[in-house]
């Protein structure tokens, strides 16, 4: 057996966080590029630190962490200060994310990286898998679930390639374009091609 290694992207909205839900419950070692920033952002962290040399205090909250709201209206503002903090942060980020999939014994080791292609980490997985939603039940999703404007959502995306480009440069994509439990299906197909595969190759 080998440990097959999925590279999970997607545009906003398009539910690459319920298929990362699913593929853990059913066995697999998953870890999110999201999280991980999240976790670096907190006081004292390297993302933390390089935001404050990046932009200075004003950009972290009172107790040291990283105020995501004040970075993001920042960048998604500013292509060249998003490229900025995009150097200073990916490595950072990339980092912990091999070793958080290194963890275990799961045979499937899946990753879920935003901007999977736009910053060429697809050479690292054996397999990429672009998710991909009707842009207007995207904003849906993503409005209901952390309350962002669909003007704020809309400049999100653009900072992102468009879905046809990432299902272009894709292995496999997963259109998620009717129910959740349609998706959910489509999601437990593939997982169980890939533990197969997993489970019969012989160790590199």
């Amino acid at each position: 057996m080998r440990r097959l290694t999925i590279g999970l992207t997607g545009t906003l909205g398009a539910g690459k966080s319920t298929a990362l839900t699913v593929l853990a419950g059913l066995g697999a070692r998953t870890a999110s590029a999201d999280a991980v920033a999240h976790r670096l952002s907190r006081p004292g962290g390297s993302i933390a630190k390089a935001v404050r040399r990046l932009f200075g205090r004003e950009y972290l909250a009172a107790d040291g962490s990283v105020n995501r709201s004040a970075v993001a209206k920042k960048v998604f503002a500013s292509p060249h200060a998003r490229r900025r903090l995009e150097r200073a942060t990916h490595p950072l980020i990339i980092s912990e994310l091999r070793r958080e999939a290194a963890k275990g014994s799961a045979p499937v080791a899946v990753v879920d990286v935003p901007l999977l292609f736009e910053a060429g980490l697809h050479q690292e997985f054996d397999v990429t898998v672009a998710v991909t939603a009707p842009k207007a039940q995207a904003l849906r999703r993503v409005r209901s679930r952390d309350g962002m404007l669909p003007a704020e959502a809309s400049r999100r995306m653009l900072a992102q390639w468009p879905a046809a480009r990432k299902t272009a440069a894709a292995d496999v994509v997963w259109r998620n374009d009717g129910t959740r439990t349609d998706f959910v299906k489509l999601v437990k197909q593939y997982y169980r091609a890939w533990d197969l595969i997993a489970r019969s190759a012989p160790k590199r």
